[in-house]
């Protein structure tokens, strides 16, 4: 059974449940069997980019894929805000103004480093059981309350006359159709997405995504390992802690190692390039947090 990670670059109009089912899909197609497929993330249809996809035992680190900063490209069409703050909806409010360059950046320190901010309306949160988007379809009045974000780094890409391009390398949590709408009324006018995607998730780049094309040749016959990550591939930004046999031995049962030199924090034990679990060392003593079934590649 495979383990790791295929990074799909999804196209638009696709759903995140989709990009997974169209996994599941092309494994089954390849004679693969019943195959465990999670998403790390999100990413809306209207939205394209980076969307991490864990097979296996990689599903197990799916949670922290949800937990990790992303960077988004948008572009931000000043005039008019819809219902939605995107394409999508309809126009609610509108401004004559049209902020310069020189204007935008400016008001971007604003937004960068930990901000409130208020999701929008039609996203998936709850109110009272109830998503909200649904509540909105419904015609319904949603009152979602402020959350603290983290915005690490926010640049103008480029300007034009009625829209801007920025970049956000953002933390959990964030909507940047929210952060569009902000930025718009700090400007002294109104603004709407009209382009997003996602440039990385975690560890994961684009420049490791594949397109659905090449997802869909996997069900034709091509090789999985030409577009399957290994499972370490989404540990890359944690150090890793190298095991010896009989340490090796007391991870795989769930046993605390005692005695250990390094520094306290999160890591992946390994025995050779084989990742055995996630533990957390604090005081010499690393305790596992997730351990990984994965075969010994001698076997």
């Amino acid at each position: 059974m495979p383990n790791g990670w295929i990074i799909l670059d999804k196209p638009l109009g696709l759903g995140s449940t989709q990009a997974v089912a169209a996994v599941k899909r092309n494994l089954r197609e390849a004679g693969l069997g019943k195959v465990k497929v999670g998403h790390g993330g999100t990413l809306d249809p209207l939205a394209s980019g980076v969307l991490p996809i864990a097979l296996g035992e990689a599903t197990k680190l799916a949670g922290r894929m949800l937990d990790a900063s992303k960077v988004y490209m948008f572009t931000v069409a000043f005039g008019a805000e819809t219902d939605t703050l995107d394409l999508e909806g309809k126009i609610i409010a509108t401004s004559d103004a049209r902020p310069m360059p020189a204007q935008i950046e400016a008001v971007l320190p604003r937004f960068t480093g930990p901000i409130e901010q208020i999701p929008p309306a039609y996203s998936a949160l709850k109110v009272g059981g109830e998503r909200a988007y649904d509540l909105a379809r419904a015609g319904e009045e949603v009152e979602l309350a402020a959350r603290t974000v983290t915005i690490h780094e926010l640049r103008l890409e480029r300007a034009e006359m009625q829209a801007a391009t920025l970049i956000a390398h953002v933390s959990k949590g964030t909507y940047i159709r929210s952060l569009a709408r902000d930025i718009a009324l700090a400007l002294g006018t109104r603004g709407h997405v009209t382009m997003l995607r996602r440039l990385s998730a975690g560890p994961f780049t684009e420049n490791q995504a594949i397109s659905l094309d090449n997802l869909n040749d996997v069900g034709k016959g091509a090789p999985l390992e030409r577009v399957l990550l290994p499972l370490e591939a989404g540990l890359v930004d944690i150090p890793a802690l190298d095991l010896g046999p009989q340490q090796a031995d007391l991870v795989r049962t769930g046993r605390v190692l005692t005695g250990l030199p390094q520094h306290d924090g999160l890591y992946w034990a390994r025995q050779g390039q084989v990742p055995l679990a996630l533990v957390e060392l604090s005081g010499g003593d690393a305790r596992v947090v997730r351990g990984f079934n994965l075969p010994d590649v001698a076997e």
